[in-house]
């Protein structure tokens, strides 16, 4: 999961760019960057970090241009390195710039093809190098003489889509020429337009989210459909054509449970609304499941799981409380890489309010349970400041499988779910009781929204991988190249510590 943004202007946009990965920075905080382009030429900046940290008035001063991309990333296995911080750039054909949202399942097909075919050299182990490599070499096969026209760059989008598999949302900006969108043909990652009108004329924002739109001043004007391009060219001529043969929407449904803002809709749905469908279906379960005696009161973890567990506690009839506060300068666990450091990061993140606890059953409502480490320790922190008993529900299904779509649970081993009954996992995470969401529940409450919804991308809780393409052995060379990764990184970090040499030392 990352953000990105491309803008088309008739004002310097450099601050525009930054204060829209601000609105994004929700979906990444490990490396940010941005590129401009003036007179036919790009500035880029960009390095690990969070965007305030990342861009200081010296850098911004660079971007210079009425035209940009820019996006934040969050860490993966073997992409937390700054040469893998986006946007990226090639210098053929035209000079390209690109940034990109989700995950490619060929990215090792691909790889040999740009070495024997297309003879480009990709310098990263990132899979949006890949690419723009892709889109770079498909605009030189379809551009005749020097001149490149919306029907050029729709026709590589078109033989894009062919070649790539996955999930991707991308913005591109092309040397003198403009800016181009395009989302992969299931629209597994989100992508939306928004539009400006200024005394010069319309500008665009293209963004992740739809919270990055409203927060600037954009207009919403649709969410780019799935397998479509959008090009807007220098002077803001916007231009849009359906290049997959076979697109169907498949958003992916982590984005609803945790993953986008609640204030931001996606293909039709609020984030928040959702949410809300969530807490109610999830009360349905509890209801069936536990005597309403037996609960005393009702607590969220903060933040993502908050309309949930108000709109349980309305349905049930119970007591809803703020049992915990939340330390707004600590970022989302869920995103951080590494066991250690999420578990010591939950207590650093979160404080537990003993008056609400003290001899009280509480029903703890969390939007998932991933590895089991920060609901470990949340359950541990309730019963330390007095909890009587602790119910543990979880707004989304048990998540089983690995998301290989651009979210960051690739491996089975660091799934608590995978392999374990519910049983078991109440007992890893030390709850008195456990409850899940139903997977049909999960995807009525998208629908229930938009009812236009039908399917999604839900890979994590059902093991259904719709672009076709992802097989067991597939997974299991993820797997391998991870933990490979892993141990690698674990050897760097043991190393760099300070040895103990003993007193004599």
């Amino acid at each position: 999961m990352c953000g990105i943004v491309g803008v088309v202007s008739h004002h310097p946009v450099n601050q525009l760019m930054y204060d829209a990965l601000l609105l994004l920075q929700h979906r990444g905080q490990d490396a940010a960057g941005i590129a401009s382009s003036h007179n036919g030429m790009f500035s880029m900046h960009k390095a690990n970090g969070l965007v305030r940290d990342v861009f200081r008035t010296r850098n911004m001063r660079t971007l210079q241009g009425n035209s940009g991309i820019g996006h934040v990333r969050y860490p993966t296995a073997g992409s937390s390195s700054e040469e893998e911080a986006q946007p990226f750039y090639v210098n053929s054909p035209f000079g390209i710039t690109l940034a990109h949202n989700g995950n490619l399942t060929n990215m090792e097909q691909l790889k040999i093809e740009m070495f024997k075919n297309d003879r480009r050299h990709i310098n990263t182990n990132s899979d949006s190098e890949l690419l723009l490599n892709v889109l770079a070499h498909e605009i030189q096969e379809a551009t005749v003489g020097y001149s490149l026209d919306p029907d050029s760059l729709f026709k590589a989008v078109a033989v894009l889509h062919k070649r790539v598999r996955g999930a991707y949302a991308a913005v591109a900006q092309i040397a003198g020429v403009g800016l181009l969108a395009f989302r992969d043909p299931f629209g597994i990652r989100p992508l939306c337009i928004g539009v400006n009108e200024t005394d010069k004329g319309l500008e665009y924002l293209i963004a992740s989210e739809s919270v990055a739109l409203e927060g600037l001043g954009f207009r919403f004007l649709r969410d780019v459909m799935p397998g479509e391009a959008i090009f807007i060219d220098n002077d803001a001529n916007f231009y849009h054509k359906q290049c997959a043969e076979n697109s169907v929407l498949n958003p992916c449904a982590f984005e609803f449970v945790y993953l986008a803002r609640p204030d931001s809709i996606i293909d039709g749905a609020s984030v928040y609304a959702t949410r809300l469908k969530m807490g109610e279906y999830l009360a349905d379960k509890v209801k069936r499941e536990f005597s309403q005696g037996n609960i005393d009161v009702v607590m969220p973890i903060p933040d993502s799981s908050r309309p949930a567990a108000m709109e349980l506690a309305s349905k049930l009839n119970l007591d809803y409380r703020e049992g915990f506060v939340k330390n707004r300068y600590i970022g989302r666990t869920f995103l951080m890489p590494g066991q250690e450091i999420r578990k010591k990061s939950v207590r650093q993140k979160l404080n537990a309010i003993s008056s609400e606890f003290k001899d009280k059953t509480v029903l703890l409502v969390d939007d998932s349970i991933v590895r089991g480490t920060t609901s470990r320790e949340i359950v541990q922190m309730a019963r330390e400041a007095g909890a009587k008993r602790v119910i543990f529900a979880s707004a989304a299904p048990p998540v089983i499988y690995p998301n290989v779509y651009g979210i960051d649970m690739p491996t089975r081993n660091e799934l608590i779910a995978y392999g374990r009954s519910n049983e078991q996992i109440c007992s890893e995470i030390t709850a008195d009781a456990l409850v899940y969401q139903d997977v049909d529940a999960l995807k009525r409450s998208i629908s229930d929204v938009n009812s236009n919804l039908k399917d999604f991308e839900a890979s994590c809780f059902d093991g259904v991988y719709i672009t076709g393409d992802v097989s067991r052995d597939y997974l299991d060379r993820v797997e391998f190249v991870r933990n490979h990764s892993k141990a690698e990184n674990d050897s760097m970090v043991r190393s760099q510590l300070p040895l103990n040499l003993g007193a004599n030392g």
